[in-house]
């Protein structure tokens, strides 16, 4: 007798910058036996993973610092700590053990490194000797210091804090807290947008750009440690809040002058429109602004010759999904060239080689995402060195011989791995990569995980469209199995071969579903043609898209099970689910809906980033109230009672994104109709679920609620 068929579940997850992509391809499965003592993935091995990010590597070339994060469930948060390890190989170090370090940065002799840690409750500014020892804090300021950046000279650390715009000392921010902490009214007064954002409520603060000296006066008094702002009175975030970084901010070469972004138009919602500004590291002078792009120009980067800033720049104002093009500032001249314009891929973390000549940056491509090189002259033709792998998070050796990134995949959390950026010590083609850490090598080794096989199908306008699938541990190709289709977020991102927690491919399909994840209409990494035909169409051809990947799989791959077929999704994804319990006819047997759009007109009225909904629904909805209407999955609810789609709703009461009376009123109707529902509320977490023990309970809920309806 064959075994009891289990069903198929296709998962549709689409959420705004969902989780971080990592991947490499991988050959395609065959149906082979796992070796027995594989098992299938459970939330204790998800959890127990160490999370691995912000490789650093020193000057000389010989070490790589990075972040290791690692779930604490008695704290309930993630623990976070710096390692090092050797670019010739061997075992990584722990640095630091507080549980609440990050952002490692080297010193020029590569004997230092300089972090950011709140074990003391306010984020500080620490330096640490790279062969041990305590840390020692160089600032004390009574709010965070985020977005850490070291001097080349190594004589000055930048860094970012929120203050009052109106306030010129850190007492006089610390006195305004107090008052603030100590009223009995809680009140909150705006009278501008943009007064909440993802998951925070504006305090009245701004993000300033701070540098500090790690060098003492002739006195040897502490008075040389004291932080100055280079920003003072700025009524503007540095880097900005919609979308910045720490790579929105660097220093020249000559540790003289800081570049940064920062987004000035007075109605912040709706803009996207980033600038690049310089500031002379002394002080004492206003900001000058340097480019004048109506979309966003960030990411700057000196060319250590001096002569250049390269900085990423998207074109067209009001979207934040536009390609993102390389581009090069002539400090000298003053003159703006595009490097990458016939390039139909948005660079990503550009660094430059040691000579100035070359600048290398990562891509999304086709569910991979390779390492570049490109020439820094106009209308250069970018050349892929590492191909067939999903990398990020570059970083270049002060000698130019040494690039360091992170690598993952669907089967293999982020590690760190170097190359030889020179083409040194390598045979003719190779690149000498190799990998530096294994964090979770013997955790994996105990699971049995199932690379993705890639595949493609046309759609209704005859667009090829990719997807990829996952099949289920102790795969058997006589048997049949459930369907579960993931769909992705943004909704201009990416299903990558890469690894996630929030929506871990792997965990969904341990209980023997088939997961299917398609690159729908909207995707990024295949081109912004593509990328840009979502807009105005969030259910059109975007869904149109997924019911024809369903159907291809279920024409394709004879184990699927197309009478037990599953959907969830979040975000753009959730709003997708929700499109689905009308538009889908009952195709599905269960769906799970998170964080979820269910009327465009009430989400636009509480949202924050107001640029989305006003670039894909092509206006408001007092001048374009048709869309709004159209692409209301509300506008259909009558439907719902027809199909009966059993549903599960989820949603973060502080989320500020997609507000969570979205999921409300989805809830609501579903109730009100007849339909088998179930309403998950987290009031402690935001667009996404973060904390381990909330995430526990997330997996167990949605898992045992397809389970339910696809046994």
């Amino acid at each position: 007798m064959k075994p009891a068929m289990r069903p198929i579940l296709f998962l549709c997850v689409l959420g705004l910058a969902a989780s971080t992509p990592v991947a490499s391809a991988q050959p395609a499965l065959t149906a082979a036996a796992p070796a027995p003592s594989k098992r299938a993935i459970t939330f204790d091995d998800l959890i127990g993973l160490d999370r691995v990010s912000q490789p650093q590597v020193s000057s000389d070339g010989k070490w790589v610092v990075y972040r290791v994060a690692t779930p604490d469930r008695q704290a309930n948060r993630l623990a976070s700590n710096i390692w090092v390890v050797s670019t010739a190989g061997g075992a990584p170090r722990q640095l630091t053990r507080s549980g609440h370090d990050s952002q490692p940065q080297w010193s020029p002799d590569s004997k230092s490194v300089a972090f950011l840690s709140n074990r003391d409750g306010t984020s500080q500014v620490y330096v640490i000797s790279v062969e041990g020892g305590e840390g020692v804090a160089l600032t004390h300021l009574s709010s965070d210091a985020d977005n850490l950046r070291r001097s080349p000279d190594g004589k000055t650390l930048a860094f970012t804090s929120e203050v009052y715009a109106d306030c010129r000392d850190d007492a006089c921010n610390s006195k305004r807290d107090a008052e603030r902490e100590k009223s009995k009214v809680k009140a909150r007064i705006y009278d501008r947008l943009l007064y909440r954002h993802w998951d925070v409520w504006s305090e009245g603060k701004r993000s300033h750009l701070f540098v500090v000296s790690l060098e003492a006066d002739a006195s040897g008094s502490p008075g040389a440690r004291t932080p100055r702002d280079l920003t003072p009175g700025a009524d503007y975030d540095v880097p900005p809040v919609q979308r910045g970084e720490a790579s929105d901010i660097a220093f020249s070469p000559d540790s003289r002058e800081l570049c940064f972004t920062a987004v000035t138009d007075p109605v912040e919602a709706i803009s996207t429109n980033g600038d690049l500004f310089i500031v002379p590291v002394a002080g004492g002078a206003e900001p000058q602004r340097i480019t004048s792009n109506p979309g966003f120009d960030g990411h700057p980067s000196y060319s250590p010759d001096g002569r250049w800033i390269a900085y990423r720049a998207q074109l067209r104002g009001g979207y934040e999904s536009d390609r993102w093009r390389l581009m090069l500032y002539d400090r000298g001249s003053g003159q703006h060239i595009n490097v990458t314009e016939k390039f139909d891929r948005s660079v990503e973390g550009p660094v430059w080689s040691a000579n100035s000549r070359t600048i290398y940056f990562h891509a999304e491509d086709n569910s991979q995402a390779p390492i570049y090189t490109v020439a820094a002259a106009e209308g250069s033709e970018p050349r892929a060195i590492v191909q067939d792998t999903f990398n990020g998070e570059l970083s270049i050796s002060g000698d130019g011989r040494t690039l360091a990134f992170t690598r993952s995949s669907l089967t293999m959390p982020a590690e760190i791995f170097a190359m030889n950026a020179d083409g040194r010590s390598a045979p003719p083609g190779a690149s000498g990569i190799r990998q530096l850490t294994r964090h979770n090598a013997e955790r994996l080794g105990a699971l049995d995980l199932n690379r993705p096989e890639p595949f493609a199908f046309p759609s209704v306008d005859g667009s090829l469209v990719h997807g990829l699938i996952v099949r289920p541990p102790g795969f058997d190709a006589s048997r049949k199995y459930p369907l579960l289709l993931l769909c992705h977020g943004g909704p201009q991102t990416m299903w990558g071969d890469s690894w996630g927690y929030r929506w871990n491919a792997q965990l969904f399909a341990s209980p023997g579903y088939v997961v299917v994840l398609i690159n729908r209409r909207g995707s990024t990494g295949f081109g912004q043609k593509f990328t840009d035909e979502i807009n105005d169409d969030y259910g059109g051809k975007a869904f149109e898209d997924l019911m024809k990947g369903v159907d291809y799989v279920l024409a394709k791959y004879p184990f699927v099970d197309a009478t037990r077929l599953g959907a969830a999704g979040a975000s753009y994804g959730g709003f997708m689910i929700n499109w689905m319990a009308s538009h889908a006819k009952g195709r599905f047997k269960v769906l799970v809906s998170h964080d979820g759009v269910y009327s465009q007109e009430s989400f636009y009225g509480a949202t924050e980033e107001l640029w989305f909904p006003e670039w894909d629904l092509r206006g408001t909805p007092w001048n374009n109230p048709e869309s709004y209407r159209k692409w209301s999955p509300g506008s259909y609810a009558g439907e719902f009672a027809k199909y009966k789609t059993p549903t599960l709703v989820i949603h973060g009461e502080r989320d500020f994104r997609v507000p969570y009376s979205e999921g409300l009123q989805f809830f609501t109707a579903l109730q009100r109709q007849g339909v088998p529902s179930k309403l998950l509320l987290f009031p402690d977490e935001g667009h996404w679920v973060l904390k381990p023990l909330n995430s526990e309970l997330w997996y167990k809920t949605v898992l045992g609620w397809l389970a339910s309806y696809l046994k």
